[in-house]
């Protein structure tokens, strides 16, 4: 072998391998496009106590981050009213992944009950690996700050549900798991995207919608338990928006319930 070749062949290898690391995380998004804001009528429930109690939005720009052109996309959750009086809500959970869907950041602010806390997870593509720095303060105080490393596609709360709305289920069987890796906390999971079938759902516009139900489980290895993260009905159409999204709070759990929207990628029927 001529030895230039075998110089640089090393290289090559390497840099297949690091591409094909970049390659198993690209997703087409057909679903979404920058300048899509959507309006949710929020609902907490803990206990007995089950009452409208703000406004959420779910909004997708584009942005500048490093250097490259990304998407924004971000959730916000803000009780008003008594619910404010009773356990303030105030969250804001951004995402930014790339034009082909890669996680690369990932913020929390989350002021719940009166309690603050902010999380950053930020990912880089390096070396054949997927590395991940986790920071999570609490009350102003430091939790931890993590680097987790890994070989496969991992998610965050925003990006997951990005991915979600690009998921094929037109072949899938209710019941039927999409495997994923979702970072939680300082840690990595297992995490089942499972489809639950189709439904119509009427939300707070007025409209009944032909939707798909998801509920995204983490899994427990250790005592191969399962809980639920988030569950979210989608549109069934082309732009898989978001109609209703539950997700756990330190107390209870917040309902965020479509009310309005603007910049969908496609007509809605």
């Amino acid at each position: 072998m001529d030895q230039k070749l075998i110089f640089v062949f090393p290289f090559l290898i390497f840099a297949f391998f690091v591409q094909n690391i970049f390659a198993q995380c690209e997703k087409e998004n057909i679903a979404f496009q920058s300048g899509e804001k959507i309006t949710y009528d929020l609902y907490f429930k803990y206990g007995v106590i089950n009452a409208k109690a703000g406004i959420g939005t779910l909004n997708t720009t584009t942005t500048n981050l490093n250097g490259k052109t990304v998407y924004k996309t971000q959730l916000q959750a803000n009780t008003t009213g008594i619910a404010d009086k009773m356990f303030p809500v105030n969250d804001t959970l951004t995402g930014y992944v790339d034009m082909k869907l890669v996680p690369l950041l990932f913020t929390k602010g989350a002021s719940e009950g009166g309690e603050y806390s902010s999380e950053r997870q930020s990912f880089s593509y390096e070396n054949g690996k997927i590395t991940i720095r986790t920071i999570r303060y609490r009350k102003g105080k430091l939790s931890f700050d993590e680097i987790i490393t890994t070989d496969k596609c991992t998610y965050d709360y925003v990006s997951v549900l990005n991915y979600a709305r690009n998921l094929d289920y037109s072949e899938m069987q209710p019941g039927e798991n999409t495997h994923i890796q979702f970072v939680s906390g300082k840690k990595i999971v297992d995490m089942y995207l499972r489809y639950l079938g189709t439904t119509k759902v009427k939300t707070n516009d007025g409209k009944t919608y032909d939707a798909i139900e998801l509920s995204l489980m983490i899994l427990d290895k250790v005592f191969a338990d399962q809980k639920e993260a988030m569950k979210v009905t989608l549109t069934d159409d082309l732009n898989r928006m978001p109609l209703i999204i539950d997700t756990g709070l330190k107390f209870g759990t917040m309902r965020c319930v479509l009310k309005d929207y603007s910049g969908l990628r496609y007509p809605i029927n």
